[in-house]
Order: structure tokens, then sequence, then C-alpha cells
């Protein structure tokens, strides 16, 4: 009979690239981060580059140039530097993927800039000098060792100067202002990738945070979403993320490339707007699922409560963008996210609070009380989605929605969570 790990990597074979398929999974993890590092390897770059070194003329006389050095040079002219653009919970994790990989790759730069949204804490001293000092978030990130050469960076400008991969991390209201105050700042051929879950709801309609970054910057942007509590990547527990992007797979190679450790697994996939909306609509659905569990409905109900949620989830999206696939939401960003967000999420775990009061404690209230600064992100995307569907006419296609937001703003009760099953629209 096959061993329990022989098992799980027939089941996980898919993560990989079909050129490492025939690899079993464990076998496969601790070197599939350094047979990626080939495809983005700088040494035939260097070898090059030392061969055809230009050789130094001094009073008529040639001298050989010092080979060496030129390469050296030359490689640190073209290292990729990275910037986190966010430093909570999920963007110190991400640094720390980012760092652990930087140091061994050659093709990056080793420093990893973090910019922090700059706090004194109790103690009177700054975060970033907090963080700087022990090596580790002490407010957002406690106990996890960041890597030493993660570096904090309260001056947003200063932070991206230099950079040529941006990975955006922060709650996503915040990031229009973010823009705006990096127009300019930031040269063209800039790489970004979103890991926010969220969007802007404007006069014209929605906007993703992708679409966001790219219109208002004038650079490109994949997303990077998935089954990821941000705390159990941080004890470097197994866990899987899915990079979406639009037409440069080698872009997203290496972004697969930057993220992927032994323990942190990503797949990319040619869909941003699936990708990004699935990380964004499921906290919608984890909203829901925190009613049910405050009002002890018990997993028969939560369960219901998750399909229904998946079943807008994709109308929702593909109504949107008709580009969206519907394999998407087989990936780590949708069915995996949802189900992770449903059980273990903050969003859940804020509106079980909620339920179990009555309604009577606004979610401000519980959401400063409970989470230590970190936002949520459910209430806020709710509203947006219901913007979204009183604008277009579709409220009756989509009651899950519909009832989360009416609940948040305290028209409905908590227990109107399970009314809307009664309600059975053909989407």
């Amino acid at each position: 009979m096959a061993s329990p790990p022989r098992r799980l990597s027939s089941l996980l074979y898919s993560l990989l690239p079909s050129s490492l398929a025939p690899i079993p999974l464990f076998h496969a993890l601790p070197i599939y981060p350094l047979l990626l590092s080939s495809v983005f390897s700088p040494s035939l770059s260097r070898s090059l580059s030392s061969s055809m070194a230009p050789e130094l003329q001094q009073d008529g006389e040639t001298l050989p140039q010092n080979n060496n050095t030129y390469a050296s040079d030359h490689e640190a002219l073209h290292k990729t530097k990275v910037t986190v653009v966010g430093s909570g919970n999920w963007g110190s994790v991400a640094a720390k993927l980012i760092a652990s990989n930087t140091l061994r790759l050659s093709s990056f730069h080793d420093e990893v800039r973090m910019w922090v949204f700059e706090e004194t804490l109790p103690s009177g001293e700054k975060l970033t000098d907090a963080i700087n000092r022990n090596n580790e978030n002490v407010k957002y990130l406690p106990g996890i060792k960041l890597g030493k050469n993660v570096v904090a960076d309260p001056d947003l400008e200063n932070a991206v100067n230099g950079a040529n991969m941006l990975v955006f991390v922060t709650p996503h209201q915040f990031m229009e202002g973010i823009c705006k105050r990096l127009v300019g700042k930031i040269k063209g051929d800039v790489e970004a990738i979103s890991l926010i879950k969220g969007m802007e709801v404007k006069m014209e309609g929605p906007c993703m945070i992708s679409t966001l970054i790219s219109e208002q910057l004038g650079i490109n942007c994949c997303v990077l979403m998935g089954a990821n509590i941000a705390n159990e990547i941080a004890l470097e527990k197994f866990s899987e993320a899915t990079v979406g992007y639009r037409e440069n797979r080698a872009i997203a190679e290496k972004w697969v490339h930057l993220f992927s450790t032994p323990y942190f697994i990503v797949t990319p996939v040619q869909d941003v707007e699936g990708v990004e909306l699935c990380g964004t609509l499921k906290n919608v659905v984890a909203i829901a699922a925190g009613f049910v569990d405050g009002l002890e409905m018990g997993n028969n109900t939560k369960a219901a409560i998750m399909r229904i949620g998946l079943r807008e989830m994709k109308a929702f999206s593909k109504m949107l963008f008709s580009s969206v696939k519907d394999s998407t939401f087989f990936e780590s960003c949708g069915v995996a996210d949802l189900i992770t967000t449903c059980l273990g999420g903050r969003n859940r775990k804020v509106a079980e609070a909620f339920a179990r009061s009555g309604g009577k404690r606004s979610f401000d209230e519980l959401e400063a009380e409970m989470l230590q600064g970190q936002k949520l992100q459910g209430v806020s995307t709710a509203k947006e989605v219901y913007e979204v569907l009183s604008h277009r006419g579709w409220l009756e296609f989509f009651p899950l929605f519909a009832t989360v937001h009416e609940i948040c703003i305290g028209s409905l009760p908590p227990s109107a969570i399970v009314e809307h099953s009664e309600r059975k629209p053909e989407l």
C-alpha cells in the first residue's frame, strides 16, 4: 500500500511544472526553488559579459582586464531589487518569504526593503526602529524572525527608490492614496504584484486593485492570492498560493521564483481578474460564515453558506469580466482560500463576535478590540459589492452578498443570513 506522503505527492503533482511532474513532491520540494532558479539564473549573462569585457589601454599598451572584477560589477548593477509596500501581518510574512529567497538567488539583491506606516509603540519606540533592532515585527507578527536582510523604512518614496519589483500588501482602502504618492517616483519598467484583497468602486464601476496600480503608476501588475493564513505560513506550515498574470508568463514565473519555498508552493494562472476577485469576494462569504458560527447554527448550515457563497463568487466574477476562467475557482485562490477563510480567518472571527452580540456591537468597535491594529476587509468589500449590485440592478441575483451587507449595517438581524435561501434566483 502506498505511503501517505506518496499519495499526497500524487494529489499535488499539478502544483509543479510539467518538467518536474515525474519527481515525487516531497523529493521535489527542497529542490523546487533551485530548479526554478535555472530559468532566471544570470550565469550565462555573467559569463558572456566576462568574455566580452573590453581590454584597457594605457600608453599604447594593452592591459588585460580583471574579468572577475568586471563580472562582479556587472552582476551587482543588474541584480533585481525588491520592496514590500506594507508591513502588517501578511506583509511581514511576505517579506520573510521573499527575503529567504533573495539571500540564496544570485539574480536578486540580498536586501529587501519593507515600507512601514510608522507607529509609536506603548514603549515609546518607533515601530520601524523596533523591527530593525529585533528583526521582527513586534506588533503585527511577534515572535517571528523576518530575516536580517529585511530593512524597515518609514519613508515610502525612499523604500521604493531603485526597486525593480514592488510587492503591494496593504489594506485595500489605502491603496489609492499610496499610488498617488508614488506617481512619477518609480520607473516604467518596474514589475508589481498585489497581495491585496479588495476593490475600489468608482462612478464608472468597480476597479480591481491591480488595475488601479497599473493605471496610476503605468506598470504591469500581477496578483497573488490563496489559502494563506499569515500566521501559519510564518510558522512554515505547508501552504500554497496562485499568481494571476495577464500575458507575460516569464514575469509570472519570476514571481513564482521569488515567493516559492519548500513549504509555500506557488502556481501561475493566466487570469488576473479571476484570481483577484476570488481573493476579494471570499471575505464577504467569511463574514456570513462568522454569523453562522456566532448563532451556533452548525456545520451543515455553514457548509451550505460556503457553497452558495462560492456560486455567487463565480457568477459575480464572470458577470463583471467575461474573461474569468471556471478553472480558476479550483485553484488555491478559489475554493481553498474560501474554505480556510471561513474556518479560521479574521473576518469570520469578528463576524462571529458581532452575531453573538446580536448586532449590538459595531464592527469598528470589535475590529479595534480584537485585531490589534489589523484591518477587516470583508465588511468594506461587502459594501462595495452591494454598490455594484445595486447600480447594475443585480441585487436579486446575489441574495447572500446583499444580505451580508444589510446585516453589517444593521438593516437586518444576524439571523437573516439563512433567510436568503428562500429566494432562488436564476443566475
